[in-house]
């Protein structure tokens, strides 16, 4: 290894879709600082690449089909407290990018990003700093005042969600009717929703809930 290799970026990319990995190692590999090391298409296996190659920077995505990236993160982080990875999505919810954020992703990228942003912020992170794009972070100062939801009203909304109503929702989570008409009343309000449908549109958009 001559040192100019020795001075890039060395990058673990995460991602279960084959056409995604490899066009992010082309736009890596084609950066005369950077090195792609390894990819991963599973949480399990990016663990196991990063404890091979303890790369500087690793790109995950949100939706792996084993875990969660953030799982992943969180799995990764826990052995190497250091390590700097960038949470890399197709999507906006406010709820995970607050959780992907709080769990230490340095940070965020949508993947519709051009392809220059995604280097500079692989290049940002590697120097220490965090990066959330602006059109993400105004989409969390955007909820940062909502009251989130209790564990219990995503429940509820989670049977509103498979179609269930009211009252089979009181048998299923042996509650009475009227507890279950108050979780809805106060998901309704919390979300700003007009009905049950637009609450878990809502709830889909935001990552609070997974359909």
């Amino acid at each position: 290894m001559n040192v100019t290799d020795q001075s890039r970026i060395r990058v673990l990319s995460v991602d279960d879709h084959p056409l995604l990995r490899e066009g992010i190692a082309a736009i890596i590999n084609n950066e005369p600082d950077m090195l792609l090391v390894a990819d991963a298409a599973s949480g399990s296996e990016a663990l196991q690449k990063f404890r091979e190659h303890r790369p500087d920077v690793t790109l995950m995505d949100l939706r792996l089909p084993d875990v969660s990236g953030i799982d992943a993160m969180i799995a990764i982080r826990t052995e190497f407290t250091e390590a700097r990875v960038i949470m890399l999505t197709t999507f906006e919810g406010d709820v995970e990018i607050q959780r992907a954020l709080e769990a230490g992703a340095r940070g965020y990228m949508l993947k519709s990003m051009p392809p220059r942003e995604l280097v500079e912020v692989i290049r940002q992170v590697h120097s220490g700093k965090k990066r959330v794009p602006a059109e993400v972070a105004s989409h969390l100062a955007e909820h940062l005042s909502d009251e989130a939801l209790t564990a219990r009203e995503i429940d509820v909304l989670r049977h509103i969600a498979e179609g269930n109503r009211n009252r089979d929702i009181a048998e299923r989570l042996f509650i009475s009717e009227e507890t279950v008409k108050v979780h809805v009343k106060h998901i309704m309000e919390k979300l700003r929703a007009s009905d049950r449908t637009d609450a878990v549109a809502t709830a889909v958009r935001r990552g609070i809930i997974q359909l």
